[in-house]
């Protein structure tokens, strides 16, 4: 016999139906501008009538309302299980799927679209593994929990484990939530490794320069298509007079960088001359190589250090740089 889908029906907006959920047995969404949806069948007709009804809405937003509105009037079943959350009481109710899909304005016009439900128990918050807790997090009105979290869930639900004690819960917690905190780290590292490839040649090199003034120097941007070795000249005084001058030649770029574009670049130094050379493409070992063995010293940046540089000096920069790759600090606990 199969396991039956659970589903994630959330309660509003810091729940505020939760109470109606539990004393009237049932889980409900909103879509109230959509109407009755009982003879929409496809997903197709579920984004037309989104479209409908929400003649504003940005385009981006139209297929996931549609999507779930599709969720819960076509794909919910009656005998799944239902979770929806209480965060007054950090606990999950739990319960299974009794009815098909109802539209009923007379119990509630802010969520008429509802789903008959039997509350079977709750489980708290505290009693789930990390990867269970974060499984459970989306943002999203209505989704499928992982079935490892359902699992644990419907375990936690028949056996009601004494609750652990606090020192218990934050043991538990620290175990996985470096781990959490590791993987979502690198997540979004390799998202901004995507705005970052998003940029054309003139904003990478608008970027890079931007990055150097926010580590201290005044950075001079050589004209497109007559640079003669050189995007940038940075240096403290912004002219090239005071040392170090910096020179920076920006590749944007698939392919990685040889040695033979690090040795042109060499080629045209002064003596007293810094280099460095930012390749989005990388650069072979024989293009570090011969980096490591020129007669000036040069830094190569591949797009993984250019993030980091990035990153490390992000607060520092001016506000159109920060613009061209906007970012939102994460607030995380320690």
């Amino acid at each position: 016999m199969a396991t039956p889908t659970m589903w994630m029906v959330r309660a509003g907006e810091r729940a505020w139906r939760i109470e109606d959920f539990e004393r009237e047995s049932l889980v409900s969404i909103g879509w109230q501008e959509m109407g009755d949806m009982t003879a929409l069948r496809t997903r197709e007709e579920f984004v037309r009538q989104v479209e409908r009804s929400y003649p504003e809405a940005k385009k981006a937003w139209i297929p996931g309302a549609a999507g779930q509105a599709f969720r819960f009037v076509r794909e919910i079943k009656v005998g799944d299980a239902v979770v929806t959350y209480n965060p007054a009481e950090r606990a999950y109710l739990v319960g299974t799927v009794t009815g098909n899909y109802e539209y009923a304005v007379e119990l509630s016009s802010e969520q008429p679209n509802l789903r008959r439900v039997k509350w079977r128990g709750r489980v708290a918050r505290d009693q789930l593994s990390v990867a269970a807790r974060n499984s459970l997090g989306a943002i999203s009105t209505l989704f499928v929990i992982p079935p490892d979290a359902a699992a644990e869930i419907e375990r936690l639900l028949i056996s009601q484990p004494e609750a652990p004690s606090a020192a218990r819960r934050a043991a538990v917690a620290d175990e996985g939530v470096d781990d959490l905190y590791k993987d979502i780290q690198a997540k979004a590292f390799e998202f901004i490794k995507d705005k970052v490839s998003q940029l054309d040649w003139e904003d990478m090199q608008d970027l890079v320069a931007g990055l150097l003034r926010a580590m201290g120097y005044k950075t001079r941007i050589s004209p497109s298509g007559s640079d003669r070795g050189k995007d940038i000249v940075a240096s403290p005084d912004g002219f090239g007079f005071e040392d170090p001058r910096i020179v920076v030649e920006v590749k944007h770029r698939t392919a990685a960088m040889s040695s033979r574009e690090i040795r042109s670049f060499l080629g045209g130094r002064h003596e007293n001359d810094k280099g460095l050379y930012v390749s989005t493409g990388g650069f072979t070992k024989d293009a570090r190589y011969e980096a490591e063995r020129g007669r000036i010293p040069v830094t190569l940046l591949d797009m993984d250090d250019l993030v980091k540089a990035l990153l490390e000096h992000y607060e520092r920069m001016d506000i159109d740089m920060q613009r061209l790759i906007p970012l939102r600090k994460l607030y995380w606990p320690v």
